[in-house]
């Protein structure tokens, strides 16, 4: 009458109330435990996945996807270099750079850091300094004036503002009549910039191309040209078409390969985040464990009555592996929605979070990102899923074993 016989059974003692209390209460705290590890997952790898998005996104809105360079002494034809560039699928803008290390001195504070000669009109293409300024606007600087644009860490370190005098002192040093003496240039601040990034806010500093030119001696050379995608991930295979179209003499980096040790800290951090996480439901998975096998002891009458019945050892068997991958499947589906909706809600729960308690988890003066960013990859979501739905059934294969090979003379003679 009731077919398939393990499935109805197995739903029976599932939804049943049981003689004994406490393993009603294992089997809750089994899904709850599943509940919690799962959307524990799904948040925070979603919240990963976006820090992990800010970052790059600040870091190459500094720097370019694709960096094209050809010697120590600077690249000579940039122009038609430049050209190619931009003629590429996928490239939506180039620009010459010179880049050189630089002392910035003002009264008694002295300070290291990077210098960029660019050209500021063309610069709003590359990178995101001229939506980030301060004080000042990267326009306003001007070949030959000798203008300069300081990071916002930069100017408080040197404690100067718009309009005071900053002196570099570059490693072109000159010779004089006592010997080397080091190359003085005195620069007027235009502008102040922060992007909220310690590496780039603390030690960078733009001056015009032209004025980089002269004050590291390249001539009619620059250090490389900067070039930005539409799409950043496809960087590596356009690098390698641009050197093998350019010939030899010319090397493209990408940005994978600048930052490979930053992206890769940062993957190798989510994934043992994973493991870690994954431990959470490992433990609800056990439990699931212990509840089949307290049930099977608890139901030993039943299935001895079923085995003289005509019941198999594997209709036994299905019986309780279905039970117990229904918690599964149960703790695994709530958990899921649970995480869905913590992870695509987050920019509102946390401020709620933090009216509440009074407090700001993440303040502005201490951390450069400020708010929890988070991307829900439904990918990383099936994984999850799958996992905690492949560790609760298979929770369920010893109890199942244990409870197919009762006797059922044995289990009969002690009721």
């Amino acid at each position: 009458m009731f077919r398939p016989l393990p499935l109805f059974v197995g739903l029976r003692y599932t939804r049943a109330k049981r003689r004994n209390g406490f393993i009603s209460f294992i089997s809750l705290t089994s899904m709850a435990g599943i509940v919690l590890g799962v959307m524990a997952l799904i948040v925070v790898l979603s919240v990963m996945n976006g820090f992990q998005n800010e970052v790059r996104e600040r870091i190459l809105g500094m720097t370019a996807h694709m960096e094209v360079q050809e010697s120590k002494e600077g690249l000579a034809d940039w122009e038609a270099v430049a050209e190619r560039g931009r003629a590429m699928d996928g490239v939506e803008g180039a620009a010459p750079y010179v880049r050189g290390e630089a002392m910035f001195t003002h009264r008694s504070y002295v300070q290291g850091g990077m210098v960029n000669g660019i050209l500021p009109e063309e610069e709003s293409a590359i990178s995101l300094a001229g939506e980030s300024m301060e004080s000042g606007r990267l326009e306003d600087l001007a070949a030959g004036e000798y203008g300069i644009v300081l990071g916002s860490g930069l100017a408080r370190q040197l404690g100067v503002t718009v309009g005071d005098p900053v002196v570099l002192v570059t490693p072109k040093a000159n010779m004089g009549p006592t010997g080397f003496v080091p190359r003085l240039k005195r620069f007027k601040v235009v502008g102040v910039f922060e992007v909220g990034m310690h590496e780039y806010d603390s030690a960078l500093a733009y001056i015009h191309l032209e004025d980089a030119r002269k004050l590291y001696r390249m001539g009619d050379r620059v250090t490389g040209v900067r070039l930005i995608m539409d799409e950043l991930f496809n960087a590596p295979e356009r690098a390698a078409e641009l050197e093998s179209e350019l010939g030899q003499g010319y090397w493209v980096t990408d940005w994978t390969q600048r930052h490979a040790n930053f992206f890769r800290a940062l993957k190798i951090e989510k994934a043992a985040m994973f493991i870690i996480l994954s431990l959470i439901v490992a433990v609800a998975a056990f439990n699931i464990v212990s509840t089949l096998v307290m049930m099977v002891t608890d139901k030993q009458g039943d299935i001895a009555i079923l085995r003289t019945l005509g019941a198999s050892p594997r209709t036994i068997m299905a019986i309780f592996v279905i039970q117990g991958t229904v918690i599964g499947a149960v703790g695994t589906l709530l958990g899921t929605g649970a995480g869905i909706l913590v992870a695509t809600n987050i920019d509102t729960i946390v401020p709620a979070l933090e009216e509440f308690f009074g407090m700001e988890f993440l303040p502005a003066s201490v951390y450069y990102i400020s708010e929890l960013p988070s991307e829900l990859r439904w990918s990383e979501v099936g994984t999850i899923a799958g996992v905690s739905f492949g560790l609760s059934a298979l929770a369920t294969l010893y109890p199942a074993w244990r409870a197919a090979r009762t006797r059922p003379a044995e289990a009969l003679r002690h009721e």
